[in-house]
C-alpha cells in the first residue's frame, strides 16, 4: 500500500471512531478515557518480582490537606503552655523560612487542647481524638517530619511526588508502575476528596498525575457525591452487548496501529477503553451502599452520598476489597491560620471518628494487616501565634507529626522528636524521602531499584535519597 493509501486510510479509521463514539454517547466517561488519564486495571507492573517478602498488598493515604498542627494532635509540648504569649526565643527562628508571619512579632502560642496517656505505649494525643486514640496501640507515630516547601501546592506536590518540581509522577503512580493493579474492572489508582472544617484550600490534580510515567498509571478522581463517574449508564437504546461490539471494534482497529506504530500510548488507550468497560458494571455496585449493614454505617458516622470524609473512608474500604492498589483521600479543612479553636474543632470531629473506624474495619475484616494506612498533612504549624487575635498557626515545615498503621507496622510506637517548642524536628528527622522509602519497602519494592528512564536519566520516586524507617517496623 502506497504512503497516500495508507494516509487515507488512518483518516477514514479516525473519522469510524469519531462518528461511532459520537453517535451513541456510550463511552463519554470524560477525563477516564483521556488517553492522559486513567490508569490501566490489567497492568503489568514494572518490576519483574518483588525486591523481598511484601508486608502489605496496597496503600491508603488519608491526607488531611492544609498541614494540621502536630501541636494540636500528636506532639504535646508543655514549655509551650509555660511560655505562652512571650516572644518566641530568636535562637529558634533567627533567619528560618516563614510563610506569613515575617516582620511580625512572635509569640509563643500554648496547645488549645489538652492531652491524654492512651494504650499499654501510653501514647500522648490529644483529646479531640478520642477514636484515635483508642487505637494508640494500633498506630506508630513519627513526630519528626520535615518537608522542604512551605507553601501548599508546592507542599502537596513534594510530599506526592519527592520533588519540588511540578510535573513528576505522583507516589500512587510510582506504585501503580511498580506493581500495577489488583482490580479487572476499577482503577488500581483512586482519588477521593471532601472538605469542611476551615479553610479548604484547593486541591490540583497533578498531585495525582503519572508524570513521565505511561498514562495508564495515573490517579482517576471519583466523585464524592452522586455517581462516583460521569456517565457510567448507557443511554437509551443502547445494550451492553451492542456497546460491548464497539469496544472490541475499537480495540482491534487499535491494536492494528499499536503493531506498526509500537507507541505505549496505544497499548493504554486500549486498556482504557476495556476497563471504562468493566466500570459500567463495577462502579453501580462500589457505590451501592445500601447493603452496609446500620452497624457499619454507624461505625463511620455517615450517610452515604453525602460527600463527606466518613462516607469517603468506607469508600475506601469498599475500593480496598474491590483491589485498588493506591487509595488516596485528600480531606481539605486543615489550613488554620485563625479561628484554631472553632475550626480545629469542627474539622477533629469530621475526621477522628472516620479515620478509626478505617482502622477498625480492616481489621474485623482482616484486611489491616495488608494495608498500609497514612495519616497526615504536607506540613505542620508553627508554634508562634498568629492572626489579630493571635488565635491562628501560620505554616510550619521544620517538624509535624504523621501516623502509620497496619502491616508490618509496630502500633504503639512514637518515633522522634521535635525540640522543646515543637519547631524543628530533633531525634531521628524524618524526611519525605525516608516515608517514600517505607512505603515502598513494606509493599516489597527497594525504592533504589524502582526506576523510570526518561530524557537519559533512570529516576526515582525518592532520586537520590531516602531510607527506611526502621524504628517503625514491627
Amino acid at each position: 500500500m502506497s504512503q497516500f493509501q495508507n494516509y487515507i486510510s488512518e483518516i477514514n479509521r479516525r473519522s469510524f471512531l469519531r462518528k461511532s463514539l459520537s453517535s451513541i454517547g456510550v463511552l463519554a466517561l470524560g477525563d477516564l478515557l483521556s488517553a492522559n488519564d486513567a490508569s490501566s486495571a490489567s497492568a503489568t507492573g514494572g518490576i519483574q518480582g518483588l525486591h523481598h517478602p511484601a508486608k502489605v498488598k496496597r496503600i491508603i493515604h488519608l491526607c488531611m490537606a492544609g498541614g494540621p498542627s502536630h501541636l494540636e494532635t500528636f506532639d504535646y509540648k508543655p514549655a509551650l503552655e509555660t511560655h505562652h504569649g512571650e516572644e518566641m526565643p530568636e535562637s529558634f527562628t533567627a533567619g528560618e523560612q516563614i510563610a506569613q508571619l515575617q516582620n511580625n512579632a512572635l509569640k509563643v502560642k500554648g496547645p488549645v487542647y489538652k492531652f491524654s496517656r492512651h494504650g499499654k505505649s501510653g501514647m500522648e494525643i490529644t483529646d479531640r481524638f478520642p477514636h484515635i486514640a483508642s487505637l494508640a496501640d494500633e498506630i506508630a507515630v513519627v513526630r519528626s517530619m520535615y518537608t522542604e516547601q512551605i507553601n501548599h501546592d508546592p507542599a502537596h506536590t513534594f510530599m506526592n511526588t519527592g520533588s519540588i518540581i511540578p510535573g513528576r509522577p505522583s507516589m500512587g503512580a510510582w506504585t501503580h508502575y511498580g506493581l500495577g493493579s489488583l482490580s479487572d474492572d476499577l482503577p488500581g489508582y483512586v482519588v477521593l476528596t471532601s472538605e469542611g472544617g476551615g479553610q479548604g484550600q484547593p486541591i490540583s490534580a497533578r498531585q495525582w498525575h503519572n508524570g513521565f510515567l505511561p498514562s495508564k498509571h495515573q490517579g482517576v478522581e471519583l466523585q464524592s457525591k452522586g455517581d462516583p463517574v460521569y456517565y457510567v449508564g448507557n443511554p437509551d437504546g443502547i445494550s451492553r452487548g451492542s456497546q460491548g461490539d464497539l469496544v472490541e471494534t475499537i480495540n482491534t482497529l487499535n491494536s492494528e496501529l499499536a503493531a506498526h506504530r509500537h507507541d505505549p500510548e496505544i497499548a493504554t488507550r486500549i486498556a482504557q477503553y476495556e476497563l471504562a468497560f468493566q466500570m459500567q458494571s463495577s462502579v453501580p455496585d462500589l457505590a451501592d451502599f445500601s447493603k452496609e449493614p446500620q452497624h457499619v454505617l454507624d461505625l463511620y458516622g455517615c450517610q452515604p452520598g453525602d460527600g463527606s470524609y466518613a462516607s469517603n473512608c468506607l469508600m475506601a474500604r469498599r475500593l480496598a476489597e474491590r483491589g485498588v492498589r493506591f487509595i488516596q483521600l485528600y480531606h481539605r479543612g486543615w489550613d488554620h491560620h485563625s479561628n484554631l479553636n472553632k475550626n480545629f474543632t469542627a474539622v477533629s470531629e469530621l475526621a477522628d471518628k472516620p479515620t478509626a473506624a478505617l482502622i477498625k474495619d480492616l481489621k474485623m475484616r482482616g484486611m489491616l494487616d495488608e494495608t498500609l494506612i497514612i495519616w497526615g498533612g504536607e506540613f505542620g504549624r508553627t508554634p508562634m501565634s498568629q492572626g489579630a487575635g493571635g488565635d491562628g498557626r501560620d505554616h510550619h515545615i521544620k517538624g509535624f507529626s504523621i501516623f502509620l498503621a497496619g502491616g508490618g507496622i509496630k502500633g504503639g510506637t512514637v518515633y522522634g522528636t521535635t525540640d522543646e517548642f515543637g519547631y524543628a524536628a530533633e531525634e531521628n528527622p524524618t524526611a519525605v524521602h525516608d516515608l517514600h522509602a517505607t512505603m515502598l519497602h513494606l509493599l516489597g519494592i527497594d525504592h533504589e531499584r524502582l526506576t523510570y528512564k526518561f530524557q537519559g536519566r533512570d529516576f526515582r520516586l525518592t532520586d537520590v535519597h531516602g531510607h527506611v524507617i526502621k524504628g517503625i517496623l514491627s
